[in-house]
């Protein structure tokens, strides 16, 4: 069975693996101005470049998410009180 697009569910789950990849990039990025070994930092370099591909992977699958939605033009005024 060849589907086009994602269930719901499946949307999701590509969304939080999303997330957490980003994550995990940012903070391997961050971290490589305080580490001094270099086969550290190599090895976090290592894994920027993975990330970096896996996040492209995962948008590429999350554009056939199911359910797409506008952003309103008028958004709710903020309590600030």
């Amino acid at each position: 069975m060849n589907r086009t697009e994602l269930a719901a569910h499946e949307s999701l789950e590509i969304h939080e693996a999303l997330n957490f990849k980003t994550l995990c990039l940012a903070k391997s990025k961050l971290m490589q101005g305080l580490v001094f070994d270099q086969d550290l930092k190599a090895l976090m370099q290592k894994d920027v470049v993975q990330s970096t591909q896996a996040i492209a992977d995962l948008q590429a699958i999350y554009a056939k998410a199911s359910f797409q939605t506008e952003v309103p033009q008028n958004r709710p005024t903020p309590i600030l009180n």
